[in-house]
């Protein structure tokens, strides 16, 4: 009954100075929200869509307004060669001016900026996994260590108590003043442990609101977080190896663009107006004209050719890369997977130590009442409890941690 009293005790503890409760999902979006890298890559994201739609504009005709004026007089015979100047000049013409160029060079234009979107938009969803690991990984810790503030809690209540009866025991020369003392050291030593554990999960907590970018100082309850396994996805629609297919796309579109550099390239152009040196009927020099011009390509050093090489030690580099992450990423995989395995095999084993642990104490409690136990056994036995349960705890957060780094691949 102590032993449960002493349970009853802690919860309401914990119920009134811990009585707003957190969830894992409320961190995650806090932190998604308030993340200005996450905003910064959308940003990027948008503003290459902008570029998109600026490229194509740039292939429409492009009409120009002009307008420019020159006097050049000469006085006593000293001045600009007239034939040179004119004299004076003056004129103002509308331009229109229109280059040629193939459907599929512009579609390869717009390409590399649609690529360099879709790499800045997957490098933005690793980042928000970088971020949901970084949170998660903190949240379990600061459960752990809130878990392991309850537990010290409750051994502080149970001694307490305990402590009581061994004061009236030895009072009554059923325990020496040595018993009572010994015991004591241990209650003070579990008190001070409590008090480490505050401090700890206030300063992990401190950190998870850091890390999620917010400014608060209270202290809440962390509810426990539901963490399940997921299966990664294939290698074909994982985040994580869609960049090597958007950089060999990037290769292919670049090797494009130097096939269509390489191309005749035309220009047409027309304007109209008035252009006139004054020299004449200059009422008359109302005009307009039409051009063009051609530029073909006809040899370059073997400029093309070292870019070809350039491009290919490109794919070759972007081939290494990704066979050795892709070992990598299943040697990971399937370390974490036999990671979590063993430690659910370990899990019952603890639950039993506890049962036995627990069932020790109550005996030697019951004990305690007649004077039937020595103190040593019964702090070895809290010690022993302690022990087993400590290790529950830890065992249970590598879990969560174990969970959260295998969850990281599951996009």
């Amino acid at each position: 009954m102590k032993w449960l009293f002493s349970v009853i005790l802690c919860t309401i503890f914990y119920s009134v100075s811990l009585a707003q409760t957190n969830s894992l999902d409320h961190y995650l979006e806090l932190a998604k929200n308030n993340s200005p890298l996450l905003k910064d890559l959308r940003n990027q994201v948008a503003s290459n869509q902008l570029d998109s739609l600026r490229l194509k504009a740039g292939f429409k005709p492009q009409v120009n307004a002009t307008s420019a004026g020159l006097y050049a007089p000469i006085v006593g015979g000293y001045g600009y060669a007239e034939p040179i100047t004119n004299e004076h000049t003056l004129n103002g013409l509308v331009a229109v001016n229109q280059a040629i160029i193939s459907k599929s060079n512009v579609n390869a234009q717009v390409e590399a900026i649609t690529l360099l979107s879709q790499s800045v938009n997957n490098a933005a969803k690793i980042s928000e996994q970088d971020l949901k690991k970084a949170v998660t990984n903190q949240y379990i810790t600061a459960y752990g260590d809130l878990q392991q503030v309850k537990f010290s809690q409750e051994i502080v209540n149970l001694l307490t108590t305990e402590e009581d009866v061994l004061k009236k025991l030895t009072r009554a020369n059923v325990y020496r003043q040595s018993d009572y003392l010994t015991f004591l050291v241990t209650l003070k030593q579990q008190q001070l442990q409590l008090a480490q554990a505050r401090l700890l999960y206030k300063n992990d907590y401190a950190t998870l609101n850091y890390l999620a970018g917010v400014a608060d100082t209270s202290m809440v309850e962390l509810s426990t977080p539901d963490l399940q396994t997921a299966m990664p996805p294939g290698i074909n629609s994982s985040i994580f190896f869609t960049q090597y297919r958007l950089d060999s796309l990037k290769l292919i579109n670049s090797r494009k663009q130097i096939d269509f550099s390489y191309k005749p390239k035309t220009n047409v152009f027309a304007d109209g107006g008035y252009n006139s040196d004054f020299m004449g009927q200059a009422y008359k020099n109302f005009g307009a004209s039409v051009g063009f011009n051609l530029t073909i390509p006809i040899y370059d050093g073997g400029q093309r050719k070292l870019q070809y090489r350039k491009i290919s030690l490109e794919e070759e580099t972007r081939q290494n890369y990704k066979a050795f992450f892709n070992v990598q990423y299943r040697q990971q995989l399937a370390q974490l997977n036999q990671q979590i395995s063993e430690n659910d095999k370990l899990m019952p084993q603890i639950d039993d130590q506890i049962k036995y642990s627990e069932s020790l104490i109550k005996v030697d409690t019951q004990l305690l009442q007649t004077g039937d136990v020595k103190i040593a056994d019964l702090i070895l036995a809290i010690n022993n409890y302690l022990t087993v349960r400590n290790l529950k705890t830890q065992t249970m957060i590598s879990k969560l941690q174990l969970i959260n780094q295998l969850n990281y691949w599951n996009r």
